[in-house]
């Protein structure tokens, strides 16, 4: 309809109204054709970096090949240079140093996902096949990790002090692994469990061989014939993987969804895909007037602990190292208070198939932009961030005069739902943080899916945050 149509009601109705409509509708076919463009790269980031350690090896790889030098090599950062600090390989922290040094713009993202790890000593065999015992990480839902193919990632610190990469399960042609499930017609007693125990933990163990060595003398042939195998390809023992840091994931390629593409199905978007855009935003970044920084962390799905994750003061530490090679004239901890920052993690997107758990009113929607979520927390927001008011109409005019599509919402009704996110040890600091990222369908699932304008709209969001 025509304003010139409208009465003055409706004409105030478009004033006053939130308008809620898919991005998708504002594109024209060159943006549409660059969103695409983007999400092949994201898809090929995904297929690279499917753990924390592959991941921050593809986070440096681009950073160097992007001229960004490691801040601990260099004497002294002047304002447009670009470094990065890689902490034990599991977590990155990346920076464009700023006109103004004493002021940062923070968007920080983490690099692990849910999972199965090997258990320090995974190796039995039983019933003529060998397997391997595993211990999830992070909250999945059992029962998508049987019956589907896995790949094996991470390394091995053997006795004489090699460290050898394992990588089996996502070339062409490569074994893979997978965890059994019960066949429908002896799965009565099983389908009458809640779907919590209808797959236990200690069930979620891996097919690792069938072949059993030929030596009466031997009394685990299955199992020897496997680690013999490995010994002589890799020179490792089964001794070595009490040693070891082995993570197992979905095998394959992250693919297009819908008969348009405009979807992404891939495990570990949570929270790859802001890994991703913010680590495009920051290579987009020349001379920003405050340093922009882009914080990959660990550990989030597990509370954010350990010396990796956020909990811990690696942030602290880089903002000390970055004071000292700056013409800064402030501590660190007031450059981090007088700092800036968002929280770059995905959120749950209304699920057609499963609408009650949501308030259709305050969910965000696949294709209706970047989701900025005042809170995250559970029940009365406990353990979670809740960004003041004027924070929020500070990121709100960057999404405005950017012309960025979003959204807002929350994860599931209250008292339903609920999650955290790395906010809160931003904030700890005195920074000023809100939740930004976009929205999944099927979050912490083995194959999690996004929309191609959110994700292109969550790179928006942090590049303009940054040069802000």
């Amino acid at each position: 309809m025509d304003n010139n149509e409208k009465n003055q009601n409706e004409l105030l109705q478009d004033k006053i109204f939130v308008k809620r409509e898919s991005s998708w509708k504002t594109c024209s076919e060159s943006e549409e054709a660059g969103i695409f463009e983007f999400c092949e790269e994201y898809k090929e980031f995904l297929k690279a970096g499917k753990t924390e350690r592959l991941c921050v090896r593809e986070i440096v790889k681009t950073l160097e090949e992007n001229g960004f030098a490691d801040l601990h090599e260099s004497k002294a950062v002047k304002s447009g240079e670009k470094a990065f600090v890689n902490f034990r390989n599991k977590a990155v922290v990346a920076f464009v140093a700023g006109k103004d040094p004493e002021e940062m713009r923070i968007v920080g993202s983490h690099l692990d996902s849910p999972r199965l790890d090997l258990k320090p000593f995974p190796f039995y065999e039983d019933s003529d096949i060998a397997l391997l015992k595993t211990h999830y990480y992070g909250g999945i839902k059992k029962y998508h990790w049987v019956n589907i193919p896995l790949a094996l990632h991470g390394v091995v610190h053997s006795k004489d002090g090699r460290c050898v990469e394992l990588s089996i399960g996502e070339k062409e042609g490569e074994p893979r692994f997978i965890v059994p499930d019960l066949l429908i017609h002896l799965s009565r007693e099983q389908l009458e469990k809640k779907a919590s125990k209808t797959i236990e933990a200690e069930e979620l163990n891996l097919l690792a061989g069938n072949i059993p060595v030929d030596d009466e003398k031997i009394k685990e042939k299955v199992k020897f014939a496997v680690i013999k195998k490995l010994y002589e390809e890799y020179g490792i023992t089964e001794e070595d993987f009490a040693f070891a840091e082995i993570e197992i994931t979905p095998a394959g390629a992250p693919c297009d969804i819908g008969f348009d593409g405009s979807m992404i199905g891939a495990y570990g978007q949570d929270d790859r895909a802001c890994v991703f855009t913010s680590l495009k935003a920051l290579l987009n970044v020349n001379n920003p007037r405050h340093t922009a920084v882009a914080f990959f962390s660990d550990k989030e799905e597990i509370g954010s602990t350990g010396d990796t994750g956020a909990e811990s003061f690696l942030l602290k530490n880089f903002a000390i190292d970055y004071v000292e090679k700056t013409d800064a004239g402030i501590k660190a901890e007031k450059l981090l208070e007088r700092s800036k920052a968002i929280s770059a993690d995905v959120t749950c997107a209304m699920n057609p198939n499963y609408k009650s758990v949501n308030d259709p009113s305050n969910v965000s929607y696949l294709g209706r932009g970047v989701s900025v979520e005042k809170y995250s927390g559970s029940g009365g927001k406990y353990e979670g961030n809740d960004a003041s008011a004027e924070y929020m109409a500070y990121i709100r005019n960057i999404l405005v005069e950017n012309d960025i599509s979003w959204q807002t919402g929350e994860l599931g009704k209250v008292d339903v739902g609920g999650g955290g996110t790395i906010a809160g040890y931003l904030s700890r600091y005195g920074m000023q943080c809100v939740d930004a990222g976009p929205c999944m369908l099927g979050m912490h699932s083995t194959c999690e899916v996004s929309s191609k304008a959110d994700i292109f709209s969550a790179y928006r969001l942090y590049r303009a945050f940054f040069e802000d």
